[in-house]
């Protein structure tokens, strides 16, 4: 078990770093306005809860990596939603700002900004967490890595932003995204004219964070497919094989490559190649320096996909995988 948990932490901080470094990111210019109606959209899809979305007209567009920013949009959703027991509402909004003397306080340069605020009415956060809760593998929930509002502060910072929290013990918590702002163009046209691609169809998901599964397993319910869920490659084998037998099979699976301590996608493909040949295999990952993403064929996966995930590409590459001349 010891074992197995240190090269989980190992995996987890190389995660982190990649994040961190840069080496990633993929930035263009974007209006935020999209992205967040879509993000609370497919994030909070058949939750009780409510979302209020305020956004001006106005709101200057930002240079960033989209799907880096709409991850820490979706991690900052779900840790809201999971906050409140019960029904309640979360309130998202945006607004230009234009930062000088008076905001210096805060550790960013001079400019024009885009100011983000999620807001819940959960149980907030004890003072004495408030300062740590950036901090990776810090968590008060049971299940979990703690590690998403680490990558989330990783992934601000890594745009050149800033990310703090305000919370109150019993009347929620309000998280502040800063964002550079730019004036020179937007992307909101180009984010309209892609195509989401629906389906139908069962997909099993086979991925080790449980966040993960969440965000994309909402993804696949609005792109209309059902979805089921493994936590390693021997767990997604003999669900793949069992519901084969039963005659319920699956249109396609996604695999993550690298499950720390289990079996992972690489050797999950050869498992599922013996059980059906034809096997409709997308491979997944957050890195892109393994030999099984850049020449996905040679291994059994009919396509890949990189994370985070965008809602149009993945629409379109798992179009792509279960197209039978494929």
């Amino acid at each position: 078990m010891s074992e197995k948990a240190c090269q989980r932490a190992h995996v987890l901080a190389q995660q982190l770093l990649t994040f961190a470094k840069g080496g990633a990111t993929i930035k263009k210019i974007a209006s935020l306005a999209p992205l967040l109606q879509e993000a609370a959209t497919l994030t909070l899809a058949g939750s009780p809860v409510r979302c209020e979305i305020s956004v001006p007209d106005n709101l200057w567009s930002v240079a960033v990596d989209v799907a880096q920013i709409n991850q820490v949009i979706s991690n900052l959703l779900i840790n809201a939603e999971q906050a409140m027991p019960a029904v309640g509402t979360i309130r998202i909004s945006a607004e230009n700002l234009d930062v000088g003397e008076e905001y210096a306080c805060l550790p960013l340069m001079k400019g024009k900004y885009v100011k983000l605020a999620i807001a819940d009415e959960g149980v907030g956060i004890p003072p004495k967490y408030l300062d740590k809760i950036f901090d990776p593998y810090f968590t008060t929930k049971q299940k979990g890595s703690g590690l998403g509002l680490a990558v989330a502060y990783a992934i601000i910072k890594n745009n050149a932003g800033y990310i703090t929290v305000d919370s109150t013990v019993g009347l929620g918590s309000s998280f502040y995204i800063f964002l550079p702002a730019t004036e020179t163009g937007s992307s909101s046209e180009d984010w309209e004219k892609e195509t989401v691609r629906l389906g139908e169809g069962r997909i099993l998901v086979m991925d080790d964070e449980e966040i993960v599964r969440e965000v994309l397993g909402k993804m696949l319910v609005r792109l209309g497919y059902e979805v089921e869920f493994a936590q390693d490659g021997a767990e997604a084998v003999a669900s793949y094989a069992e519901a084969k037998d039963a005659g319920r099979p699956f249109a396609a699976v996604i695999l993550d490559l690298t499950i720390p301590g289990g079996m992972g996608g690489k050797e999950a493909i050869q498992n599922l190649l013996r059980i059906d040949p034809e096997v409709k295999a997308v491979v997944s990952s957050g890195y892109s320096d393994d030999q099984a993403m850049a020449d996905f064929r040679k291994y059994g996966f009919r396509q890949v996909i990189p994370k985070p995930y965008k809602i149009a590409e993945l629409s379109k590459i798992l179009g792509e995988a279960i197209q039978k001349n494929n």
